[in-house]
């Protein structure tokens, strides 16, 4: 597989992560990102390595075909979650190129909440009480079924930002009146963990459990966001937990896809809460996930390009078990002041001191770029919301969580902010044990 070519479609923090971590694997000859961002453009070309900027839709199908076949790509990995929506996977595919990502109709699972319910009901998968609502009677009724906290969900594609968890009721209506229809569940207590699963449909292969940060104040307060932090692996995790995820969750879902006539490929994203009653799916997702994947992947040893193009050919029972380096890796997102609710656009980006860390990722620290642009000069900017993702790698928790923060410190955004407190609590030992599963 020597000399492989890679296209990574998108231009967020996940697209950078991904790319970086194909970048390091000695089978990858080549990794092209489009339409990228200011830091996959200055990857620093090596055995050949580059990476592309191109004016692209990344929901053009029929572009982004045109432009793997121009690359003379052999997998094309489909990052974010619109364009699988929309059906880039099936086009790809169809046009007979390799590639990494959900068809249309698989990637249901991730636009659309009630769709994803009906599957789960249907797989017997553990997951919330729920009901779908078309208006904001039913919304009504279902809160005072569920009774508090509340939580609404917008039942499509949201960019992280469509569920409400609140106990004001008047609230959870609000939310939910620009975003009918939408699901309202029943609360899940307990500790949320993200789980990753690779699969060619039948075969699955999981990642480490990973843990993300979505509110977007200290002490998880304030309101939801795509995610501002995650750590990965889970000291406290309970024994058994991605044995039985995929024995009860990622085994039946995949086989309930196959009944159906539509096989999930690609990357199965499952959010867990493990509560007192025991494990419960929170929501899938039909992509990598970020940030977590910005914290997951640089301890993969193995090469992630050879086991994404056996994902996406079908080959993937023919590799051997994952290989992971020691020790643990913190993200610390820097997003803009105003995100979620008013992303502000613009204000320099700068280092306080010549470590290259924003350009030049290294070992123990480096940075993944999510929303950043070039100003007219060149310069570095804030293109708003999640801006860019810390991430910092060491032998404990402890140390990736400071290595993380110390360099976050030292990047000079008037306009960010970052919550201080991810990964305290597990590096403090403060999360209790699960009880069961």
């Amino acid at each position: 597989m020597t000399g492989l070519s890679v296209l990574v479609l998108g231009s967020g923090g996940r697209e950078h992560a991904l790319a970086l971590a194909l970048a390091r694997d000695p089978a990858v000859a080549a990794v092209h990102v489009a339409p990228g961002n200011p830091g996959t453009w200055a990857m620093t070309p090596d055995r050949g390595l580059t990476a592309r900027l191109a004016g692209l839709d990344p929901c053009n199908g029929p572009a982004v075909t045109a432009l793997a076949r121009e690359l003379g790509a052999d997998l094309t990995v489909v990052g974010p979650e619109a364009p699988l929506v929309a059906g880039v996977a099936d086009q790809l595919r169809a046009g007979g190129l390799a590639c990494f990502g959900p068809s249309a109709a698989a990637a249901r699972l991730e636009g659309s909440k009630s769709f994803a319910k009906q599957v789960m009901a249907a797989a017997g998968v553990p997951t919330a009480d729920f009901r779908r609502c078309d208006t904001l009677d039913e919304v009504a009724a279902a809160l005072d079924q569920f009774g508090p906290p509340h939580v609404v969900k917008q039942d499509g594609l949201a960019a992280g930002k469509g569920v409400a968890v609140t106990s004001d009721r008047d609230e959870a209506l609000a939310h939910a009146r620009d975003r009918l229809p939408v699901v309202v569940e029943e609360y899940l207590d307990g500790p949320e963990v993200s789980l990753f699963a690779i699969t060619d449909g039948a075969t699955a292969v999981p990642l480490p459990p990973a843990q993300d940060f979505k509110r977007a104040r200290d002490g998880d307060q304030g309101p939801n966001t795509g995610g501002l932090g995650a750590y990965c692996p889970l000291p406290w995790a309970p024994a058994g937990l991605v044995s039985q995820t995929m024995e009860r969750v990622v085994a039946p879902t995949l086989a309930e896809m196959a009944r159906r006539g539509t096989p999930f490929a690609g990357l199965l994203y499952v959010g867990l809460a493990l509560t007192a009653r025991g494990l419960r799916v929170v929501e899938f997702n039909a992509r990598f996930g970020d940030p977590e994947t910005a914290a997951i992947l640089p301890l993969l040893d193995t090469g992630l390009g050879t086991v994404l193009l056996a994902a996406a050919t079908g080959r993937l029972d023919r590799l051997g078990p994952l290989s992971w380096k020691p020790g643990f890796c913190v993200t610390v997102v820097v997003a803009d002041r105003g995100y979620p609710d008013r992303p502000l656009i613009g204000g320099p980006i700068r280092e306080q001191t010549p470590v290259g860390l924003i350009f030049h990722p290294g070992d123990q620290v480096h940075v993944v770029h999510a929303g950043t642009a070039l100003d007219a000069q060149g310069g570095l900017t804030a293109a708003g919301g999640r801006v860019l993702g810390v991430v910092g790698r060491g032998p404990d928790l402890a140390q990736a969580r400071q290595r993380a923060y110390a360099a976050a410190d030292r990047i000079d955004f008037p306009g960010g902010r970052c919550r201080r407190d991810i990964a305290q609590r597990a590096a403090e030992g403060l999360i209790p044990p699960v009880e069961r599963l």
